[in-house]
């Protein structure tokens, strides 16, 4: 469906060189469209009601007054809805079910949660009589309070994660050694806030649905729509080429989504639903708070002996949804006991779900603001201490790396940088203007996964082939690196090659979540390539007339569009010429994609990184602006280097976002968020982070997957945040160990030099 709109000069494969996206052109003259750019014949327009309470039950809605509205369709409530052929609240063996808020009865569990649907024939219409609804409830108290729960041992994300695991006696190791530090660590709850809210427009053929909605995971979607409506999988088509960004809530159904699909199916005309930027605060997914431990022990010259993490989260008070922020401890740092715990409460929240770098973006910034600290107590250097405990093979389950060159990471972030001389103790840089100057850095890691998938190649006469896998884009750049891996596996320009994706009615492409995006649907596609020419060597060394006649597989190359014998590549011929002479007008190719068994049982496969930071820090307001981010980076085989730049640096400018400015305020005496908007919950703009670079660091991983590749997606959050953080300790000396290191928090924070157990003063101004 796209096709190149330019190419670097990319020689006889376009892999890794930096070809600019497919897409480009089609996004910024707006002829890419979006779920919500949909507008079929006869449309309707559906808008939530939405909960103002946290915990209790609607009592009353107005119908009668909503519905007396000009322009207003019908109203949809627990009363008239739509049933379900599977009920939404029950799951099943997949860890990724979990449940929805659909209208199922009055009672309300968290704030936002949708109440009712009014339909209109004009957005403005449905909007003013779901105003005129005016629920009332009868209210319990609301339970938001992180501290103030019950703890109890999760069952982590669908038991994907033991909660506890332990390598070693690792209190023994703690009371024996010579140094220890023992400090809490704490994250806030955080929201998603893609640029595209969570949109869809649904259309009903009778027993057949087409739905145009952002979606991560065509095949889970899909599937769960099917199975909560009664329908055959094949009666449901999602359309999903586009997503305005997606961090992992777009991943799975949510509720407002299904809400859509009623809606039409209860007016029988098509329904668009969008939610308001308030409304996705709640029924789609966050990332939950934490609270995590860490207590340390080293031997005197700054040998790690024990790693003890344990993590507090929270979930809603209908599923389970748990950070496994621990296990990040188990990859990192070389030490022979271990012990990772969690635990959990339960609030009257929507359910928490994936969010970029789940349980790896809070576990890190603990972890590495810990790790901070041990090399100050062991007065060494941050990044001499890291590579003092460098692990050779991974700590807790004692496998070799698939690949590691986090080393030259450490190596070549740092030259770059300039981190040679600096000052061990804080407070000792400022600038020119008075600022105090911090540098600090972090590890940055991200497991590399792999999901199941499918790819179908069709080469046709004319020497060109379309390429079909219900795949995603979610800005990553999907369009264009799974297009470079298809005409690198069948042997063509890429000009030549027509990709198919964001459909679910092509094969699978898995999911575009776990930064595994391109290693499955790329190895899908990878295959089906060699499918094809597989397919093209055995019709020409098998046909008297072909100059490849008893070549034999070994000694014929695929280039250019060419078949040609390795040792003479004058003897050759086209594939237009093969498919011509066989009297064919294409060949069709299959592949699959799925993690390699072997590889994920005897290696450890993670992506590696490190980040350095620079902060400067005005002494009497508190301000903290980060003036420098350099992140070096090794994951594998880089398809891309443009686009793969392009992911560190917005993971990186993440990490800032993490460390200084994202968290969700909650009323306590409502259980509603305070800042559900783009004005009061802070993210980065461009001021922010005005210098940035990423390195990408040479790897060859021969054992991760067929491409040698790994996901680049999430590991620069986890190394910005620390950085960030340690930085600031570096450029005030006072350590904040609470996410987001916010102006008030340094001002009236103690110096962590200060040791006469003085009450709390305005640190920066002493």
């Amino acid at each position: 469906m796209l096709k190149p709109l330019f190419l670097d000069d990319a020689g006889p494969s376009s892999v890794g060189q930096p070809v600019a996206r497919r897409e480009a052109v089609l996004k910024v003259t707006g002829e890419a469209r979006y779920a919500a750019d949909h507008h079929p014949e006869g449309m309707l327009y559906a808008v939530i009601a939405a909960s103002s309470i946290a915990r209790g039950r609607v009592t009353r809605l107005d119908v009668a007054n909503a519905s007396a509205h000009p322009g207003v369709i019908g109203v949809m409530t627990p009363e008239n809805a739509p049933k379900f052929a599977r009920h939404p609240d029950l799951k099943d063996s997949n860890p990724f079910t979990f449940r929805l808020d659909v209208l199922q009865d009055e009672n309300v569990r968290y704030a936002n949660q949708p109440v009712a649907v009014v339909i209109g024939e004009t957005l403005e219409a449905a909007t003013e009589g779901a105003y005129l609804l005016a629920p009332r409830y009868e209210s319990d108290v609301a339970r938001v309070q992180f501290d103030a729960g019950e703890p109890f041992t999760p069952n982590v994300i669908g038991g994907l994660y033991p909660p506890n695991e332990s390598k070693g006696d690792v209190e023994t190791a703690l009371s024996s050694a010579a140094v220890r530090i023992n400090a809490t660590y704490r994250t806030p709850a955080q929201y998603h806030n893609a640029m595209e809210p969570h949109a869809i427009v649904a259309q009903w053929n009778g027993d057949e649905l087409t739905i145009d909605t952002p979606s991560q995971a065509l095949g889970l979607g899909r599937a769960r729509i099917a199975g909560l409506f009664g329908l055959d999988v094949k009666s449901v088509l999602i359309r999903s080429p586009y997503l305005g960004g997606g961090f992992g809530n777009k991943a799975l159904i949510s509720g407002p989504q299904i809400l859509g699909i009623m809606a039409a199916r209860f007016t029988g005309r098509p329904v668009k639903l969008v939610l308001r930027r308030e409304q996705t605060f709640g029924p789609v997914g966050h990332r939950a708070p934490t609270s995590q431990t860490l207590r340390l022990g080293a031997q005197a010259d700054g040998t790690l002996t024990a790693i003890a993490h344990h993590s507090r989260t929270a979930s809603s008070t209908f599923d389970d949804f748990f950070e496994p922020s621990g296990t990040l401890s188990h990859s990192l740092y070389a030490t022979e006991t271990i012990s990772t715990t969690h635990d959990a409460v339960r609030l009257d929240i929507g359910t928490p779900l994936f969010m970029r770098a789940p349980g790896k973006a809070p576990g890190s910034f603990a972890l590495e603001c810990a790790i901070d600290e041990m090399a100050r107590a062991c007065d060494m250097d941050p990044l001499d201490f890291r590579l003092k405990n460098y692990a050779e093979i991974e700590p807790m389950s004692g496998k070799p790396f698939s690949s590691k060159a986090l080393r030259e990471c450490y190596a070549q972030g740092a030259q770059r940088f300039g981190w040679t001389g600096r000052p061990r103790a804080p407070r000792q840089m400022i600038d020119a203007s008075g600022l105090l100057v911090g540098w600090g850095m972090g590890t940055a890691t991200f497991p590399a996964k792999m999901f199941l998938a499918e790819a179908r190649v069709v080469l046709r006469e004319d020497g060109n082939a379309t390429v079909a896998c219900g795949a995603h884009d979610m800005g990553q750049g999907a369009w264009t690196v799974l297009a470079q891996i298809a005409a690198d596996s069948l042997g063509l320009d890429l000009e030549q090659v027509e990709l198919q994706i964001g459909r679910s009615d092509l094969p699978d492409g898995g999911m575009a979540g776990g930064s595994a995006g391109t290693a499955t649907a790329g190895t899908a596609i990878h295959h089906a390539g060699k499918d094809v020419v597989a397919q093209l060597i055995d019709m020409a060394t098998n046909d008297e007339r072909s100059p490849l006649f008893r070549a034999g597989n070994a000694g014929v190359i695929a280039r250019n569009g060419r078949l040609s014998r390795s040792d003479d590549e004058g003897r050759g011929e086209t594939y237009s010429v093969i498919l011509a002479r066989a009297g064919r007008t294409n060949i069709e190719g299959k592949g699959n994609a799925a993690p390699d068994a072997v590889a994920q049982g005897n290696y450890a496969t993670h992506s590696h990184g490190a980040v350095f930071a620079e902060v400067k820090v005005d002494p009497e307001l508190g301000q903290i602006r980060v003036s420098r981010l350099v992140g070096a980076f090794a994951a594998g085989r880089i398809i891309n280097p443009r686009l793969a730049r392009s992911q560190y640096l917005g993971g990186m400018i993440w990490g800032v976002s993490f460390a200084l400015q994202e968290h969700a305020i909650m009323d306590p005496r409502t259980g509603r968020p305070m800042n559900a908007n783009l004005a009061e919950y802070h993210v980065p703009v461009n001021a922010d982070v005005p210098s940035l670079e990423a390195i990408i660091v040479d790897e060859d991983d021969p054992y991760v997957n067929a491409l040698g590749i790994k996901g680049i997606g999430e590991i620069g959050i986890t190394g910005s945040a620390g950085a960030v953080a340690n930085a600031v300790w570096h450029a005030t000396g006072i350590r904040v160990r609470q996410a987001p290191i916010t102006l008030d928090k340094l001002l009236w924070s103690q110096p962590s030099h200060a040791r006469d157990g003085s009450s709390p003063s305005r640190a920066l101004f002493d």
